[in-house]
C-alpha cells in the first residue's frame, strides 16, 4: 500500500466517514471552494456538495453553535478551525453548552471540532499554541492528539462516530512531514478506540510519556540513547481526555523512572496530571523523581531561533534520561 502523510490520513478518514454515513457533514471557514487552509477538505465540495461541505463566516462561536444545533437533530458535524488558537472564540459554546448537553438533559451531541495546533512552523503567538488543556479539565468532552498517520486516521473515525463532543488537535508540524502505510481498513474499519495509549517503543530503563509531535522527539532521543545502552520506553497517550491511567501505571512499574514530555507550556500542562496519576497508582515503584519537560511559560515566539529555544528538544530528553538513569 502507498504511504500517506498525516494530513492525507485525516482527509481520507473524513472522506470515508462521509461516504459511509450521510449524516456526517463538514462546516468551517474556507473549507468548501478553497478546500481548507491546509487543504484537508480539498475536493470535498465537488464530491459531497455545498449542503455537506459548508463555508461559514469568520465566526468560531457561530460555527460551534450551528454544529451543536445540527448534532441535536441526529446529524454528525465536523467543524474545522483554521487554527486551534481561535477555538478560544468559541469557548463558551464548548464548555458551557456542548460539554454539558448530555449531563443536563440526556441529549447526545455527536460532533467533532478539529484543526491544526502546535509550533515548529514559525507561526507566532496566535498560530502556534497548544490549547488542549483548556478542555482537558472540562467533563463531557474528549480530547484527542494523534502523533502518526495511522492514529490520525483511526482516531478520526472513532471521533466522528462518538455520540458526544470530541476535540481533535492535529499537529500542523506533522501534516506533511511524516508518512506511513495505513493498515487495511477491513480490520475494525481502521478505527482506534478513544482513551487508549500505545507503546511507541519498548524499553526498560526510563519511560517517556508524551503525545503528538513530541512522540517523534522522544523516539529520536531513544535512538541516540540506545547507543549508550539506555533504553527508553515511549508511551504515546493519543488521547488526553479520557487519560489512560492503566498504561501510565504499567510503564512506571516496568521502568521505575519517568519523564513526562509535552509541547504545551509547563504550568498547567498534562504533565502535572500524569504525575498525580503516578503518585496515586504507582508511587512505590518510582526510583527517581518524575521529570517534566515542556515549553517555556511564555507565548510562542515568532522568531525562529527564539521558537527553537522555547520548544522541548531531543537534547532535553537525552539529558534528563541520563540524569534519571544515574539517580
Amino acid at each position: 500500500m502507498p504511504q500517506v502523510t498525516y494530513l492525507e490520513a485525516i482527509r481520507q478518514a473524513l472522506w470515508e466517514e462521509m461516504e459511509r454515513d450521510p449524516n456526517v457533514f463538514c462546516i468551517g471557514e474556507d473549507i468548501g471552494i478553497y478546500g481548507g487552509a491546509f487543504k484537508v477538505t480539498d475536493g470535498f465540495i465537488d464530491r459531497f456538495g455545498p449542503e455537506r461541505v459548508i463555508d461559514t463566516p469568520i465566526a468560531e462561536s457561530a460555527i460551534v453553535g450551528a454544529a451543536y444545533g445540527a448534532s441535536l437533530t441526529g446529524l454528525r458535524p465536523v467543524a474545522e478551525f483554521q487554527f486551534m488558537d481561535f477555538i478560544s472564540c468559541a469557548f463558551n459554546q464548548i464548555v458551557n453548552v456542548l460539554a454539558k448537553s448530555h449531563y443536563r438533559w440526556g441529549a447526545p451531541a455527536p460532533l467533532v471540532l478539529r484543526g491544526p495546533s502546535g509550533g515548529g512552523v514559525h507561526g507566532g503567538p496566535f498560530h502556534s499554541q497548544n490549547p488542549e488543556m483548556w478542555f482537558v479539565k472540562t467533563p463531557g468532552l474528549k480530547v484527542v492528539c494523534p502523533a502518526t498517520p495511522t492514529d490520525a486516521y483511526g482516531l478520526m473515525k472513532s471521533a466522528v462516530r462518538d455520540p458526544n463532543p470530541v476535540i481533535f488537535f492535529e499537529h500542523k508540524f506533522l501534516y506533511r512531514r511524516i508518512k506511513e502505510e495505513l493498515p487495511p481498513a477491513a480490520a475494525n474499519d481502521g478505527s482506534i478506540p478513544l482513551g487508549k495509549a500505545r507503546v511507541a517503543r519498548e524499553g526498560g530503563d526510563v519511560s517517556v510519556i508524551t503525545y503528538a509531535a513530541m512522540v517523534h522527539v522522544a523516539l529520536e532521543a531513544a535512538e541516540a540513547l540506545a547507543k549508550e545502552g539506555i533504553e527508553l520506553e515511549v508511551i504515546d497517550l493519543r488521547t488526553l481526555l479520557p487519560l489512560d491511567r492503566k498504561a501510565i501505571a504499567e510503564t512506571v512499574k516496568k521502568t521505575n523512572r519517568v519523564i513526562v514530555l509535552h509541547e504545551d507550556t509547563k504550568t498547567g500542562g498534562i504533565a502535572g496530571e500524569v504525575a498525580a496519576v503516578i503518585n496515586e497508582e504507582a508511587f512505590d515503584y518510582l526510583d527517581a523523581p518524575i521529570a517534566r519537560i515542556a515549553s517555556l511559560d511564555t507565548p510562542v515566539p515568532f522568531s525562529p531561533p527564539l521558537e527553537h529555544a522555547f520548544l522541548p528538544k531531543v537534547e532535553d530528553v537525552v539529558r534528563e534520561a541520563r540524569r534519571l538513569r544515574a539517580y
